[in-house]
């Protein structure tokens, strides 16, 4: 089964999954592809097919896909591929996956099929109401989590630059937060402009909030960064994308199975998904997740 992205939440690349649909059929696969008008309703119409006779799943487009994939392999046991065509593509980025060309992540992937699929943990959030979804990556819960909420809410421009432009009108505001964390059982506050729990090493497109991060430790990785001015923030925040900002003695990381983060007024974003509104808990599920993918280095 390949799940094709009805529309990236900031790009489009219309013709990649008709593409992918192609090279598997031509290389003797029998697959059927899936696509629907949005990504609600395409969530509901694989949950109706995939506890039949589907083998697997392939997902077409970014992390969001992937957090789809996710969530439903998790549930029904199956194994996700990954073909990657959105802007952040950050589980692709870990796994080793082609970014830019999509036959070669088709060939990947069909080469991956004759050596089986690898186990990698899953991250799982449950809010307070008890519901309880998966992710792959990053879940954030600082400031890009906010600057997340106020994309979704501009209507102009288009692309990424509405990023750019939410990320502005949030840095003007930019202020620290009082959190509560409970990690591992102990509980602690504290003051944070970022905070974020990951199960892989980036987000937002290559950013490497923690660099160091496994796929298959059964830890995740928890990163706070304390308050710092605008210009000090603007310093710091391309460091990210190097994963050189760990060095930074505002910057912190520690490995947790577990975490609780409360604070008001922040939505939380899980592979740039909405998950919810705080307080939350995170927990890693140890190769939860199948995944067609190359060897990567996904120990410390």
């Amino acid at each position: 089964m390949v799940a094709i992205n009805p529309a990236a939440c900031f790009g489009k690349n219309p013709g990649v999954g008709p593409l992918v649909l192609t090279l598997l059929r031509e290389a003797g696969f029998q697959v059927e592809g899936i696509h629907a008008s949005s990504y609600d309703a395409l969530r509901e119409d694989l949950r109706r097919i995939l506890d039949t006779t589907v083998t697997a799943l392939v997902v077409v487009g970014g992390d969001g896909m992937v957090h789809l994939g996710a969530e439903l392999c998790g549930k029904y046991d199956l194994p996700l591929g990954v073909i990657p065509s959105g802007t952040g593509n950050d589980l692709a980025r870990h796994l080793g996956i082609p970014l830019a060309d999509p036959a070669a992540a088709v060939a990947m992937f069909i080469d991956a099929l004759a050596a089986g699929p690898q186990e990698i943990d899953l991250g799982v959030v449950v809010g307070e109401s008890g519901a309880s979804t998966a992710f792959a990556c990053v879940l954030s819960a600082g400031f890009d989590a906010i600057v997340n909420e106020r994309a979704n809410r501009l209507r102009f421009p288009k692309g990424r630059h509405r990023y750019t432009l939410a990320l502005l009108i949030e840095l003007m505001k930019l202020r620290p937060l009082s959190y509560t964390l409970e990690i591992d059982g102990v509980k602690e506050t504290g003051t944070y402009l970022l905070v974020a729990v990951a199960n892989s090493r980036s987000f937002g497109g290559g950013m490497k909030v923690a660099p160091a991060a496994s796929l298959t430790d059964g830890l995740l990785d928890v990163f706070t960064l304390t308050p710092l001015s605008r210009l000090a923030f603007l310093r710091i925040y391309p460091r990210v994308f190097r994963g050189t900002h760990v060095s930074d003695p505002r910057v912190s990381i520690r490995h947790a199975r577990r975490v609780g983060i409360a604070v008001e007024g922040v939505i939380a974003y899980a592979d740039g998904e909405a998950v919810g509104p705080l307080p939350l808990e995170v927990s890693v599920s140890p190769k939860a997740l199948r995944v067609f993918a190359p060897t990567f280095g996904a120990t410390r």
